[in-house]
């Protein structure tokens, strides 16, 4: 396979990160920009492909069933990162290449994390981040170690980032939901964008799942129990009808794919009565049809009907697809974890309640 190779000094990469920032598509020098990141993007393959070999053979004497994914950081998550952070800067990236490998267990984790921190790895660790010890608000957890990639035979990827992500399948099960949500709701809930009462809900639900793998909470909702924690969870589940949300939008995507249904957009419509989903897909040319076809159905909600209903672009869930490769849209396990919520809540008040007698 040949490799890509860089064309571009880090100043002018450096240079054409600014532009970037700027979100001005009209800047003269926009497509040359656009044309460096593509470079730059690309020659973090070389790299990425030498981790995935290193951690497949790690994973072969700790969890042979792990999962793992490699992916090059999407052009629009790149641009959006430097636009969120004013100090970010392009060539000091660190996250465009990213491998994750997903574990049973949080004893797993640890072993990975321990081989790789007390190993005679020749790339240096320059960043480790322990969101399992300190989750982070929104709820995420997981580790993440970056190298600065070193070999002598191929001097020109020389210092570019790799990020190591170690995590348990739980908390890849809310990782994958919050990802779902995200692109139905149209919002980047993992980067703390979109609703309040879903950004919430996913920081506590993250919180929950840190009590049923016995490690820290998520900041914010320290004080509340095991118990309590999973009874909040539960009421926003009711509220935002979070299950039949979730399991309405796998079925749905899944349904996409494999009928290869044809369209730029896809108007989903969850039956909560009746726990059908229908999908109509349309061209670019029939959006103005989509859009009125949704404005009835939105109509017919308000008027009492049981409905669920969304327009999604075709372009969000091949994103998706791209990015969780070997765990597309299942959201089956994050649910099956809501469900043993419920019944440590049962158990607890059936105790309770003998207890009283």
């Amino acid at each position: 396979m040949a490799w890509m190779k860089p064309r571009f000094s880090k100043k002018k990469v450096s240079k054409a990160g600014s532009i970037l920032k700027a979100e001005d598509n009209t800047h003269p020098e926009y497509e040359w920009a656009i044309d460096v990141l593509t470079n730059w993007r690309s020659i973090h393959g070389y790299p990425i492909n030498t981790f995935q070999s290193t951690l497949r053979d790690k994973l072969y004497k700790i969890d042979r069933d792990a999962l793992v994914a490699q992916r090059l950081k999407r052009s629009p998550s790149v641009i959006s990162k430097l636009q969120r952070f004013d100090s970010m800067q392009l060539h000091r990236m660190n996250d465009i290449a990213g491998i994750r490998a997903v574990v049973k267990n949080l004893t797993k984790v640890r072993e990975l994390e321990k081989s790789y921190k007390n190993g005679r790895l020749k790339h240096e660790l320059v960043s480790e981040k322990d969101y399992i010890e300190n989750p982070k608000d929104t709820g995420y957890r997981g580790i993440h170690l970056v190298y600065r990639y070193k070999n002598d035979k191929a001097p020109d990827y020389d210092g570019l980032h790799v990020e190591l992500q170690i995590r348990t399948r739980l908390q890849h099960a809310w990782a994958t939901a919050v990802e779902t949500m995200g692109t139905f709701l149209n919002q980047a809930l993992k980067s703390s964008e979109g609703p309040d009462e879903w950004l919430s809900f996913f920081a506590l639900a993250g919180s929950a799942i840190a009590h049923l793998e016995e490690s820290s909470p998520v900041p914010g909702y320290e004080s509340l129990d095991k118990i309590a924690t999973f009874k909040q969870v539960l009421q926003a589940c009711d509220t935002l009808d979070v299950e039949n949300r979730l399991d309405a939008f796998s079925v749905a995507a899944e349904s996409i794919h494999k009928d290869h249904q044809a369209g730029n957009y896809h108007l989903i419509t969850l039956d909560l009565e009746e726990k059908l989903v229908y999908i109509n897909s349309y061209g670019r040319r029939k959006l103005g049809e989509a859009n009125e076809e949704y404005a009835k159905i939105e109509r017919d909600i308000a008027n009492g009907k049981p409905f669920q209903v969304v327009l999604v672009a075709a372009g969000p869930i091949e994103s998706l697809r791209k990015a969780y490769p070997n765990y597309f849209l299942d959201t089956h396990e994050f649910l099956k974890q809501i469900k043993r919520m419920r019944r440590s809540v049962e158990k607890d008040a059936s105790k309770k309640k003998q207890a009283d007698v």
